[in-house]
C-alpha cells in the first residue's frame, strides 16, 4: 500500500473575501459621493452674523424681486431689471476689476427660494468664490 503524505496546516489567512468586500464599497462610494457633493456652496458665519465692516470694499449686490426679476447694484442703471446671462456677464467683469469685492445676494422675502438659488447658481457660474445674503435688522 501506499503511503500518504501528511500536509502541514496553512497558517496564512485567506485575503480574497475580504479585498472582494472592499472593492463592492469603493464601488458604492464612488456612485453615491456625486448625488451627496451637489448643491450650492455658501459660506455660513462661525458665529452671530455682523455687519460689513466699513473699511471692506463695497460690495456687489445681486438682487432678485417678487417677479423674478434680476438686478444689480453696479453698471449703468441698477432699478432697470436686466437677463440672467447680462447679470453674469457684468459681475464676471466687476470681480476682474475688484477680486476682493465681497458679493451679496438680496432677495425679497416673499420670492420664491428656488429663484434665490438660481441666482446663487447663476453667480457661481461667473466666478463668485463666496455669497453672503443681505438681510434686514430685526430689531425695530
Amino acid at each position: 500500500m501506499y503511503e500518504r503524505k501528511r500536509r502541514r496546516p496553512v497558517s496564512e489567512i485567506n485575503v480574497v473575501p475580504y479585498i472582494d468586500v472592499m472593492l463592492v464599497l469603493l464601488i458604492i462610494f464612488m456612485v453615491t459621493a456625486p448625488l451627496v457633493t451637489q448643491g450650492v456652496k455658501v459660506e455660513l458665519p462661525k458665529a452671530s452674523a455682523e455687519a460689513l465692516s466699513d473699511d471692506s470694499k463695497p460690495p456687489i449686490i445681486a438682487s432678485v424681486n417678487m417677479d423674478g426679476e434680476y438686478f444689480l447694484n453696479v453698471g449703468g442703471n441698477p432699478d432697470k431689471p436686466m437677463a440672467a446671462d447680462e447679470l453674469a456677464a457684468l459681475v464676471a467683469e466687476q470681480l476682474k476689476l475688484q477680486p476682493e469685492a465681497p458679493v451679496v445676494v438680496k432677495g425679497d422675502g416673499r420670492v420664491a427660494y428656488n429663484q434665490v438659488v438660481q441666482l446663487m447658481v447663476l453667480l457661481q457660474h461667473a466666478g463668485v468664490p463666496s455669497v453672503g445674503l443681505m438681510t434686514d435688522s430685526t430689531e425695530q
